[in-house]
């Protein structure tokens, strides 16, 4: 069984923010198979559903960002999911608008959803996450600002360009697993940067 969480704020204000490319790709991800209607459970949107024989829990907690991690704790407890079954799509500051990278473990690099997911974890920063570039505003007293709006024109169009890659990855983690997939993506990324 995964546990499969996207990171993000509830409600229309926040809806097409930085911040919510979490949210987005797990709605994306949802929109494609047959799960069941979202509940409220976890203080969270939940999706459950078997997507090529495997059990996929999609998680997008309620309980706004900085407290992402009670909704992450409270589904792993009810269904006993391992940490190591559970993955994080989340923005990415330090990374150049709509690029992605998987990354198997860490701290939580100033990013506050990860934080508190490790702080509900009493420490344990074991779980992968897929992380997705957004840019960085250059001066650190501008990031809240810069996170909680939209994306230029130029760069939403790249983010959604780049959600079809997000959605292939997200998938084929699902069916072949978070290892192979790596190797996969890492290793299709250094030939097409070396072409």
């Amino acid at each position: 069984m995964l546990l499969i969480v996207g990171l993000g704020n509830p409600g229309k204000t926040y809806q097409n923010n930085r911040h919510n490319i979490g949210f987005m790709v797990i709605d994306s991800l949802v929109g494609k198979y047959d799960l069941s209607p979202s509940k409220t459970q976890f203080n969270a949107l939940v999706h459950t559903g078997k997507i090529k024989d495997k059990k996929v829990i999609f998680l997008k907690p309620l309980t706004f960002m900085n407290n992402s991690g009670r909704s992450v704790r409270a589904a792993m407890n009810f269904y006993k999911i391992p940490l190591d079954n559970v993955i994080v799509f989340h923005d990415e500051l330090d990374l150049p608008n709509a690029e992605i990278k998987l990354k198997d473990s860490g701290g939580h690099g100033g990013h506050n959803g990860i934080r508190n997911i490790i702080d509900q974890l009493q420490g344990d920063k074991s779980f992968k996450r897929l992380r997705i570039g957004i840019g960085h505003p250059g001066k650190n007293k501008d990031v809240i600002s810069y996170v909680l709006k939209k994306g230029s024109k130029q760069e939403r169009q790249d983010l959604l360009q780049s959600l079809y890659d997000f959605l292939d990855i997200g998938e084929k983690i699902i069916k072949e697993g978070w290892q192979k997939t790596v190797m996969s993506y890492h290793s299709k990324k250094e030939n097409s940067d070396e072409s």
